[in-house]
C-alpha cells in the first residue's frame, strides 16, 4: 500500500472550514427562522447553498490535504455530483429545523438520518471522484465507524441548530461554541473516512481529470467568499432587522401613547368624550341585540370650583384625581367611566333593572361625600348625578347624553349631594338653559348687552366719586336678566372674556360721555372675571379702551376679587404691577370671602379693599361681622389703601361704616344701579353735585 501522509497546515484550515460553515449553517437557521414568505425561502435556498458548499469545501480541502506518490485528478461530473448532494442535504436540514415549532425525537431521529447519508454520499462520492487504477481498498470498520459518527453528528447539529435558531447576545456566543463542536464533528467523520481507504503500491492516475495543484486553491478561495458573504449579508440583515424592531417597537410604543392621549384624558387616565361615545354607541348596539338595558349617569361635583379658587389649581387637580379613583373603587362589573373636563364626570354601566343603577349611584355619592386629603388640607366636596336608562330614556347618544344631565342639574336644583333619574319634565329646565346658552352667543352682536351704574358715594353721602359698572342682559323674550342668571354659562363657556372686554369698552365710552357733560371727575370701576384676568392682552385691553376714549388712567378701577388674586400670587402682582404703572387704580374685591396671604396682599399694588356686603348685611354693634370689619378697615389703613364698603342699605350701617373710617359707599340706601340715561334720577344727585362744587 502506499503511504499517506497530510499537510498540517491544510488539515487546520479544513477544520476552520467545517467550524466556519456550522457556524453559517446556525446563523442560517436563525435568519429562516426569523422571516416568511419568499424572505424566509430566500434565506432557506441561500444558507442552504452556503452552508452545503462549505462541508464539501472542508472534504476536498481535507482530501488535498493527503499527500500520495501519483499525481492526483478527479472526475468533474462526480465532484459536482458531490457539491450538489452536500448542498441538498443542507437545504433539507435547515428546512426540518425551521419548518416547525417542535424537534420530536422522532423527526430528530428522521433527520439525522436523512442528513447523515446525505453527508457520507456525499464523503464517499467524493472519494470515488479520484481517477486511479487499480482502486481504493477499503476498511469496512473504519467506514462503519464514519457512518456512526456521520450519523451522530448530524443529529446533535440539528438539534443545535433548532435550539439556537433563536434569540440575540449571549445566543451568538453559544452559536460560536456550538459551531467548533459540529466541526470537529464533521471533520472527525471525514479524516475517520479517510483512515478507511488504502491505496496499492501500483496505483496510476488513468485519466487527466481536474488537477489538484489548482483545485485546493480555487476550492479555498471560492468556499470563504461564499461563507464571508453569507455571513456579512447575515450579520447585515440581522443588524438591520435589529434596528428595524426597535424602531418598531417605539413606533408602536408612540401610537399607543398617541392612543392614550387621543382616548384618555391626560389628568385622570379615564376614558375622554371620545372613547366614552364608542362605548356608548357599542352599548346601544348590544342592548338592541340581546334585549338588555345599561344607565348613563352624568356626574358632577359640587363645591369644587370653590377648592381650585381657595386652593389653586394644583390642589384642584390632585382633588380630581383622588375623586376619579375612589370612583373606580366602588365599580364592578361591565362599566366605562369618563371625565368630560373640568368637574364632570360620566358613568356608563349595565344593569339588569334600574335599581342596580341607583344602587350604583348612592355608593358613589356616599364615596366622594367622604373628606379627602389633599396637600395637608382636608377637601369637602359632594356628587351630583343624573340618570338615563337606555332604552327608555332616550334612542340615541345624544338624546340619552342631555337627558342625564338633565337630571343631574335638577339633582343640582333640589339641594345637590344626591341623584335623580331623569323624568320629561325635567326637560323643559334644561332645554331652558340650552337656549339661553345659545342666545347668549348673540347677545354681544345683537347688542343686547347693557351696563347699569351703581354710584359710589364719598362717606357717608356723597359726593358722587364715581361708579360701579353692573352688567345686565336684555334678552328679546326674557326681559331684563340679572348678572347671576347668565354669567355662570358665559364662564363655562368661555365667552365670558369677550363680554368682559366689552365690558372695559363701554365703561370707558360711557365715562367718556359723562366728562363731556361736565362730570370730568367722575371715575368708573369694572369687574375682572378670574377668566379674563389670566388672559394675556388684558393690559393691552385697557390701554386700547383708554386711548380710544381719552380717559385718564387713574379714572378707572379694575375689581379683582380676593380669590382670583390669590389663585396665582405671583402672576397677579405681575399684572397688577404693569396696570398700575399706567395709572389704572386696582381694588381688591370681596375682601375677606377669600383664602388670601397677607404677606402677597402687602405685595399686591392695590389701592383700596372692598368690603363684602356679606359683612354689612348684618352688621350691627359689638358683633362678629362688626369685628371683622373693623378688621379689615385697621389692616387697610396701616397699609395705607382706602376702603370702599358695599351693600349699604340702612342709616345704622351707614353711620357705623363712617365712623370705623370707610372712606367710599354704596349700596340701596344711597343709590340703586341704574342705566347711564337715568342717571340724575339718583337720590340727592343735585345735592351732591352742589357739594362738589362747594369742595375746595
Amino acid at each position: 500500500m502506499l503511504v499517506t501522509s497530510y499537510d498540517s497546515f491544510t488539515v487546520i484550515v479544513s477544520i476552520l472550514v467545517a467550524m466556519l460553515a456550522s457556524f453559517t449553517a446556525l446563523d442560517m437557521a436563525g435568519r429562516v427562522a426569523s422571516s416568511t414568505g419568499k424572505v424566509a425561502l430566500v434565506w432557506l435556498l441561500g444558507g442552504g447553498f452556503a452552508m452545503g458548499v462549505g462541508v464539501w469545501a472542508m472534504h476536498f480541502i481535507g482530501m488535498l490535504s493527503m499527500s500520495l506518490d501519483m499525481v492526483m485528478s478527479y472526475d468533474p461530473l462526480l465532484t459536482a455530483t458531490s457539491m450538489a448532494v452536500a448542498i441538498l442535504a443542507s437545504i433539507f436540514a435547515l428546512w426540518l429545523v425551521c419548518s416547525s415549532h417542535d424537534l420530536s425525537w422522532r423527526r430528530l431521529t428522521g433527520g439525522a438520518l436523512v442528513l447523515g447519508s446525505g453527508v457520507v454520499a456525499m464523503h464517499y462520492m467524493g472519494m470515488a471522484a479520484l481517477m486511479f487504477s487499480p482502486g481504493i481498498v477499503w476498511n469496512w470498520g473504519w467506514v462503519a465507524a464514519s457512518v456512526m459518527i456521520a450519523l451522530v453528528a448530524s443529529g446533535a447539529a440539528l438539534w443545535l441548530a433548532f435550539n439556537l435558531r433563536e434569540g440575540h447576545g449571549r445566543v451568538t456566543i453559544l452559536r460560536l461554541g456550538a459551531s467548533v463542536v459540529m466541526g470537529c464533528a464533521i471533520a472527525g467523520m471525514h479524516y475517520t473516512g479517510m483512515a478507511a481507504a488504502s491505496f496499492p503500491m501500483m496505483s496510476h492516475a488513468t485519466h487527466m481529470g481536474v488537477n489538484s495543484n489548482w483545485l485546493a486553491i480555487v476550492v479555498t478561495v471560492v468556499t470563504l467568499a461564499i461563507l464571508g458573504i453569507t455571513l456579512l449579508v447575515s450579520m447585515l440583515d440581522a443588524r438591520l432587522q435589529a434596528r428595524t424592531s426597535i424602531l418598531a417597537h417605539s413606533l408602536a410604543e408612540a401610537n399607543r401613547e398617541l392612543a392614550q392621549l387621543a382616548l384618555h384624558d391626560n389628568l385622570t387616565r379615564l376614558p375622554n368624550r371620545i372613547l366614552l361615545e364608542d362605548r356608548l354607541e357599542q352599548s346601544i348596539n348590544k342592548a338592541n341585540r340581546e334585549k338588555s338595558q345599561f344607565a348613563l349617569m352624568f356626574m358632577d361635583l359640587d363645591g369644587f370650583k370653590a377648592v381650585n379658587d381657595a386652593f389653586g389649581h394644583h390642589v384642584g387637580d390632585n382633588l380630581l384625581i383622588a375623586v376619579a379613583e375612589r370612583m373606580i373603587s366602588q365599580m364592578k362589573g361591565h362599566y366605562t367611566l369618563a371625565r368630560m373636563g373640568g368637574d364632570e364626570f360620566v358613568l356608563l354601566i349595565e344593569i339588569d333593572e334600574p335599581n342596580d343603577a341607583a344602587a350604583v349611584a348612592d355608593a358613589l355619592v356616599k364615596a366622594v361625600d367622604r373628606p379627602f386629603d389633599i396637600s395637608r388640607y382636608e377637601l369637602v366636596v359632594s356628587l351630583s348625578i343624573g340618570i338615563a336608562v337606555y332604552p327608555g330614556d332616550g334612542k340615541d347618544e345624544r338624546e340619552l347624553m342631555f337627558n342625564a344631565d338633565a337630571a343631574m342639574y335638577h339633582t343640582k336644583n333640589n339641594g345637590r349631594n344626591g341623584y335623580n333619574f331623569f323624568q320629561p319634565s325635567m326637560n323643559t329646565l334644561a332645554q331652558s338653559q340650552l337656549q339661553l346658552n345659545n342666545d347668549l352667543w348673540q347677545a354681544l352682536d345683537n347688542e343686547e348687552l347693557r351696563l347699569f351704574y351703581q354710584p359710589k358715594y364719598c362717606a357717608p353721602s356723597g359726593p358722587i366719586i364715581g361708579f360701579e359698572a353692573l352688567l345686565r342682559w336684555e334678552h328679546p323674550t326674557r326681559g331684563l336678566l340679572a348678572p347671576d342668571k347668565f354669567l355662570p354659562i358665559a364662564e363655562k363657556t368661555g365667552m365670558i372674556i369677550n363680554i368682559g372686554n366689552w365690558v372695559i369698552n363701554e365703561a370707558c365710552r360711557q365715562l367718556h360721555c359723562w366728562h363731556l357733560q361736565g362730570h370730568p371727575h367722575w371715575s368708573v370701576a369694572v369687574n375682572l372675571s378670574a377668566l379674563q384676568f389670566e388672559q394675556s392682552n388684558l393690559v393691552e385691553t385697557v390701554t386700547q379702551a383708554l386711548a380710544k376714549h381719552q380717559i385718564p388712567a387713574e379714572l378707572l378701577t379694575l375689581e379683582v376679587t380676593e380669590t382670583t388674586a390669590m389663585r396665582d400670587p405671583e402672576e397677579s402682582v405681575r399684572i397688577l404691577t404693569q396696570l398700575t404703572d399706567m395709572g389704572v387704580k386696582a381694588s381688591i374685591d370681596d375682601f375677606g370671602t377669600g383664602y388670601s396671604s397677607l404677606l402677597y396682599l402687602k405685595r399686591l399694588p392695590a389701592s383700596e379693599l372692598k368690603i363684602d356686603r356679606a359683612f354689612v348685611n348684618e352688621l350691627q354693634a359689638k358683633s362678629e361681622d362688626a369685628t371683622i370689619v373693623s378688621a379689615i378697615v385697621a389692616l387697610a389703613q396701616s397699609l395705607d389703601l382706602k376702603v370702599v364698603a358695599e351693600g349699604v342699605e340702612t342709616q345704622d350701617q351707614q353711620a357705623f361704616l363712617t365712623g370705623l373710617g370707610c372712606d367710599t359707599l354704596q349700596g340701596y340706601l344711597l343709590g340703586k344701579p341704574v342705566p347711564p340715561e337715568r342717571i340724575h334720577e339718583l337720590p340727592n344727585f343735585v345735592e351732591n353735585e352742589q357739594q362738589l362744587v362747594q369742595l375746595p
